[in-house]
């Protein structure tokens, strides 16, 4: 079975990554949620997704300069606690990428760490499952190591070391260029993660690929395209 996670939540509608576009995404009956986490310069997890704030905000302010206070007075940007809080409540799966490269390297996901441990219990008693993602292989195996689903995405057909992670995060677009691509990560027994999937056409690219979790900016959407 597929499951579709809201991509910074149902971003094609709403801000991404905010308050709005999340509760969207569960109006919109996604399965789960899909956020990017920077570490601010005073240690929180917040989720963003470009280095600065120049995109989103038209601030040239870098998350990794800044302290939260000055982060949320220039944008409202949500901190990891908030939504996972949120994913417990509604029940939610969630999948997190950890952004690199970044001065603090591994910070990013030790901090990670930590939150997930303070909050186990009531992730256990919630029952959704947690996976983390990175484009950065040693990121991939810090949270295999720590113990958590490792997904590691990709922006080419093929890269090393896959037999080592458990789950593979290909671009729609190499499914779409290869579709035998799909056959083969499932052949070596990993989960395949597709991002990002938004349209009809690129919706007919995981047609039998067997992916198990595909991340789109409009979930809704997305499901009427696969049912």
């Amino acid at each position: 079975m597929t499951h579709i996670y809201g991509h910074r939540g149902a971003s094609l509608y709403l801000p991404e990554m905010s308050f709005t576009a999340y509760f969207e995404a569960v109006e919109q009956g996604a399965d789960g949620f899909e956020c990017d986490l920077r570490l601010s310069k005073d240690g929180y997890l917040v989720l963003w997704h470009d280095a600065d704030m120049q995109r989103i905000a038209n601030s040239p302010r870098v998350i990794a300069d800044s302290n939260l206070i000055d982060i949320q007075q220039t944008y409202p940007a949500m901190i990891f606690e908030e939504l996972l809080a949120i994913a417990i409540d509604e029940k939610k799966d969630l999948a997190l990428e950890t952004k690199h490269p970044v001065p603090t390297r591994g910070a990013v996901e030790k901090k990670l760490f930590e939150v997930l441990a303070a909050n186990k219990e009531q992730i256990d008693s919630s029952g959704i499952q947690i996976s983390i993602m990175s484009f950065s292989w040693l990121a991939v195996q810090r949270a295999k190591r720590a113990g958590y689903k490792a997904v590691y995405l990709i922006e080419r057909p093929w890269q090393r070391h896959l037999c080592f992670v458990d789950a593979v995060g290909p671009s729609v677009e190499i499914l779409k260029k290869d579709p035998s691509f799909a056959k083969k990560v499932k052949a070596a027994g990993k989960r395949l993660f597709v991002w990002t999937v938004n349209t009809e056409e690129d919706a007919k690219a995981l047609i039998g690929s067997g992916a198990d979790v595909v991340m789109s900016d409009a979930p809704a959407e997305l499901r009427t395209y696969l049912n």
